[in-house]
């Protein structure tokens, strides 16, 4: 048997790292495996491909910008993914995430559905469904039988510069999946698996759900944080935790980490914000540490932590749940549709979202829980969340196509 993944990245990012991981348990059973990404640098690995050059990714996300589309154009960098699907002909292709310029997705559908081939499609986001939005958030235009037009937030949606192409990028992706039977959708949460059901797009295809999965046992796992107590000067204090990509985004809910550090600010609390770029004014009680590479310094400080602390507006997994639990660290947060249905619920807490009295509350009674139970908590996330359990699921899948 061979599998050949694609998605945008490989071995970075969430969803780079999942590739890799499946990759990596289909050589280490015997199983003939490949993988194709478009973005980032040239890794020089056996069957592992590069599809696209970065300069031909920027140029389509400049003409995406134009016109309005995004996922169709790549013209060359999809002849050649197509150029390598028929020289590897694996008996199975597993789509990740297609965004990020380097393909044309319709053209790709196509081609895989005229040509037969077993499919199975991870969503790890919306765009596959909404036809644009990776998030669509409180919105519901992509469930109606016409799809999705006028979009009030078509600028963040789709990066558009000029105009609203929501109806024809909804109608190209409907006609692509339109007849695909050879397909199986894979959702990495319940709440994802739901929502891709409701939709006009992949409602009646197969459908089943998958958890992400994690390095549980030479990774995130509760590990010695010495060193940053001493590096931050910290003593007795209580610490929350905030990780994000993007701390000043709108979905991430940065701004209710400010406001509860005004909150706290009396209190014998530290709250340490991972992946901020440096470059804000926050409270004296925030310590800003910046980007973290590093996936073992990351475990320290989810293992440091009393609490982490998540404020997505919208989330279709949430790695950071799985880090800090595998760490045995407590989650509390506002509800964001995948978290509070992946987490374990004898240890996190979820409010409605934007209410700040509920979180600060919730956060109150959390935050000498820790301390008895993180070790528990490790031990049952470290099972739930395991990247070799997730490429299992993937890989009697596989077998069973």
């Amino acid at each position: 048997m061979k599998v050949l993944q694609v998605n945008v990245v490989y071995q970075k990012g969430s969803t780079g790292k999942i590739m890799f991981d499946i990759h990596q348990e289909l050589l280490k059973e015997g199983l003939d495996s490949v993988v194709c990404y478009g973005r980032g640098k040239v890794i020089n690995e056996q069957y592992v491909y590069k599809t696209s050059t970065e300069v031909l990714a920027k140029f389509n996300a400049l003409r995406a910008r134009i016109t309005g589309l995004q996922y169709n154009g790549s013209f060359l960098a999809t002849n050649k993914l197509i150029s390598i699907i028929n020289h590897e002909t694996p008996d199975v292709i597993h789509l990740h995430c297609l965004n990020g310029y380097f393909v044309n997705i319709y053209r790709l559908i196509d081609y895989l559905k005229q040509n037969n081939i077993k499919t199975i499609l991870t969503l790890h986001a919306e765009f596959m469904y909404t036809g644009s939005c990776g998030h669509a958030l409180d919105c519901i235009r992509w469930k109606n039988i016409k799809g999705c037009n006028n979009c009030p937030i078509v600028r963040d949606a789709t990066k558009s510069f000029f105009f609203d192409r929501t109806q024809t990028a909804w109608e190209l992706m409907r006609k692509s999946f339109e007849d695909f039977d050879n397909l199986t959708i894979v959702s990495v949460s319940p709440w994802l698996m739901k929502r891709a059901m409701d939709s006009t797009i992949l409602s009646g295809k197969k459908h089943i759900t998958v958890l992400n999965g994690i390095d549980t046992s030479k990774v995130f796992k509760p590990c010695d944080f010495s060193q940053l107590k001493e590096k931050h000067k910290l003593n007795d204090e209580k610490i929350l935790l905030h990780v994000t990509a993007n701390f000043k985004s709108e979905i991430k809910g940065g701004k209710y980490i400010q406001e509860l550090a005004k909150r706290l600010i009396n209190e014998n609390i530290k709250i340490i914000v991972i992946g901020n770029e440096h470059n804000m004014d926050l409270p004296s009680n925030v310590i800003d540490v910046g980007r973290v590479y590093d996936q073992k310094v990351l475990a320290a400080y989810y293992s440091l932590a009393d609490l982490t602390i998540l404020t997505s507006k919208r989330e279709t997994f949430s790695m950071i749940c799985a880090e800090s639990l595998s760490c045995g660290t407590p989650v509390v947060g506002f509800k964001a549709g995948a978290p509070e249905e992946i987490s374990i619920s004898d240890f996190s807490e979820f409010v409605e979202y934007g209410d700040m009295e509920q979180l600060e509350r919730s956060i109150n009674v959390w935050l000498n829980r820790k301390t008895e139970s993180n070790k528990i908590i490790s031990e049952i996330a470290s099972e739930k969340y395991s990247k070799e359990n997730m490429a299992i699921d993937y890989i009697n899948l596989y077998k069973a196509l």
